[in-house]
């Protein structure tokens, strides 16, 4: 999953691709490298971000998505957002997939659109405090919370993708302990996405820059895979993908 960010204070490519004509050579350009599916985000959630309206998250969004469908993109787009307007107008726009940082948790709504389009969701586990007292197992709990939620609403099981959301509502010593514990989210029994590209938790370790952060997120990437997780979302997809096969020829033997 190729990660395009058309905000202006992402972390790593805020205000690269805050254009139509930017954002849609991106997504082509990620395309060529090798991405199975991109995301398109309209809204920064690195830390200390700032919300942004429902309108403007709109303007952001649907305008590359339209302009991607248009275009003849051939890969699936999924919409970040855990705003149910902007879940809503996303789909209607062209895209397939919505992928809340909430895990259906924060916006009543949202799981409700997601059933009623019958499209594949992405729920990502994270806290508002990065407080626990049986830290995998909570994590496992909260997950599990999300996915009550999104089969009671209506989506089908078949549909449900989890995200053990490393960065998210964790200190760097839980981001650690959760990347040597992903075999028991992959246990859970759906399909996992694992978004470690260039974080913190990277970056920290290495004391590195976020575009520096290649070799950091490449260690990931296979340790993710080595424990079953089926979907890597990465800013560096044509060096990410070959991480992946590589992976991929070793261990599904």
């Amino acid at each position: 999953m190729g990660i395009l960010n058309v905000t202006p204070d992402s972390f790593s490519d805020g205000g690269q691709y805050d254009s139509v004509e930017r954002a849609v050579r991106r997504a082509f350009a990620m395309v060529d490298e090798g991405a199975d599916m991109v995301d398109i985000g309209g809204e920064s959630t690195r830390p200390g971000f700032t919300k942004v309206s429902v309108e403007e998250e709109l303007d952001r969004v649907v305008p590359v998505i339209a302009a991607l469908r248009q275009a003849g993109l051939q890969v699936p787009i999924s919409i970040d957002t855990y705003k149910a307007e902007v879940a809503k107008a996303a789909l209607e726009a062209g895209a397939h997939i919505v992928n809340d940082i909430w895990g259906f948790k924060e916006n009543d709504e949202i799981s409700s659109v997601a059933a009623a389009y019958g499209c594949p969701v992405i729920l990502m586990h994270n806290r508002k405090s990065a407080e626990y007292r049986q830290f995998t197992a909570e994590v496992l709990d909260d997950l599990r919370e999300s996915v009550e939620i999104a089969r009671k609403s209506g989506v089908r099981e078949d549909q449900i993708i989890l995200d053990p959301g490393i960065g998210f509502g964790k200190t760097y010593e839980h981001n650690l302990l959760l990347m040597n514990r992903l075999h028991q989210v992959s246990a859970l029994g759906y399909p996992v996405l694992l978004g470690t590209s260039r974080k913190s938790m990277i970056r920290s370790t290495l004391n590195v820059t976020p575009e520096d952060a290649v070799e950091g997120t490449a260690a990931t990437v296979a340790l993710g895979i080595a424990q079953g997780c089926s979907i890597m979302r990465v800013h560096d997809v044509k060096a990410m993908k070959r991480v992946a096969a590589m992976t991929d020829a070793m261990i599904r033997r």
